[in-house]
């Protein structure tokens, strides 16, 4: 441990193949991770009898969710926060700005309303043919009870997503120590925010301003570290990013020290896995659970994100000092609470409870319901 800043130069990928950006990043195993976990404790929860999806339905299950969330986060991310999106086309793969996800762009608030989605397909069953030619709905159970589980699930795979970003040096948080100053040991200094520079003389708003002396510098550095192949300063300032760990004398002068935002919504996520999880310790009404995922992610959501740094076409729009990001966590927190006095009002037995015993088998719904005009009982 030092006293000076730590100088970020991981990869953001395991294995790169290919200089054209093909390899194997961490962001895409972040979400594997993620969705394996989500499985192993759905396995495990139904070998405890805490949860109504048969068994040999999880892998059906899962795949509704994990597809609630790639689409859901894509399409949140897009309407959300970059809607011209919608009217990108070009000749080259994948032909949309809405599919273009190797430039990243995932909104955990529409991931959410994807998994909510997932949820009450899945709460309807699966449609199956019977032995006397019908069709049968087998696997039903209620949606509320669904919703739980996904809470439950969810913020380990939001925790494994943040540290994907610390890894891929985005989403930065906010300056602590300026560039040329020293920041405390806790501080990181990232190299990608020179991708704020443009050229000589022209940066981002949110890009630290460099003395003269320090742009020289910088444009020195990246003179060395071009190659003839490359056609703007932004691809000469990337291969300086690339080989941080080669540069480190002379990038720490340049850089300012941030406060590791990235980290701090880790903890937050990981912190809200185990408040979930003790709320989830004794049977609770359908519903509880994730009304308390929607309370403690939205305010948590809240108050991390005053270290983070705001997205750049939003920096400057933030009513009452917060963020969109802020601003969209509030709902949250009103309907989860509005929601969690409905669902406490409820005449349900209650469910799960990973330290009671398991749920009786009456309260689930019946295993096979008849399709309509396709058997008679």
């Amino acid at each position: 441990m030092t006293l000076a800043a730590w100088l970020h130069t991981l990869s953001p990928y395991l294995v790169r193949i290919s200089d054209s950006g093909f390899g194997l990043r961490w962001y895409g195993l972040s979400y594997l991770a993620g969705f394996l976990v989500a499985y192993l404790l759905l396995r495990a929860c139904t070998r405890r009898g805490l949860m109504l999806i048969p068994p040999e339905r999880i892998g059906d299950a899962m795949m509704w969710f994990i597809g609630g969330v790639l689409v859901g986060g894509r399409l949140g991310y897009v309407l959300l926060y970059q809607p011209d999106l919608l009217g990108q086309f070009s000749r080259n793969v994948p032909w949309w700005g809405v599919l273009a996800i190797q430039g990243g762009g995932m909104s955990a608030h529409g991931g959410i309303a994807g998994v909510i989605f997932a949820a009450w397909r899945v709460s309807r069953g699966w449609r199956t043919r019977s032995a006397t030619g019908g069709f049968t709905r087998t696997g039903r159970v209620s949606t509320l009870h669904l919703m739980d589980l996904i809470a439950l699930l969810a913020p380990l795979g939001l925790m494994f997503g943040r540290l994907a970003n610390f890894i891929n040096g985005e989403l930065l948080g906010r300056v602590h120590s300026p560039p040329g100053t020293s920041g405390p040991w806790w501080t990181v200094q990232f190299p990608q925010e020179l991708r704020g520079w443009l050229r000589p003389g022209v940066r981002t708003d949110q890009t630290p301003a460099l003395t003269p002396g320090q742009e020289q510098e910088l444009w020195s550095l990246a003179a060395r570290a071009s190659q003839p192949g490359d056609t703007s300063y932004t691809h000469a300032l990337d291969r300086v990013i690339a080989n941080a760990a080669t540069y480190a004398s002379e990038l720490r002068p340049l850089l300012s020290s941030r406060y590791p935002s990235q980290l701090f919504q880790a903890a937050a996520e990981l912190a809200l896995f185990m408040v979930l999880w003790v709320v989830w310790a004794r049977p609770r009404k359908p519903g509880v659970v994730g009304c308390w995922f929607m309370m403690t992610y939205g305010l948590l959501r809240i108050v991390t994100e005053f270290w983070r740094l705001p997205d750049a076409q939003f920096a400057v729009e933030r009513p009452l000092g917060l963020s969109r990001g802020q601003w969209y966590s509030v709902p949250m927190v009103v309907f989860g609470a509005a929601m969690l006095v409905w669902v406490s009002r409820r005449r349900v037995p209650k469910m799960g409870g990973w330290m009671g015993r398991p749920f009786p088998a009456s309260t689930a719904m019946p295993a096979a319901l008849p399709e309509a005009g396709t058997e008679s009982t």
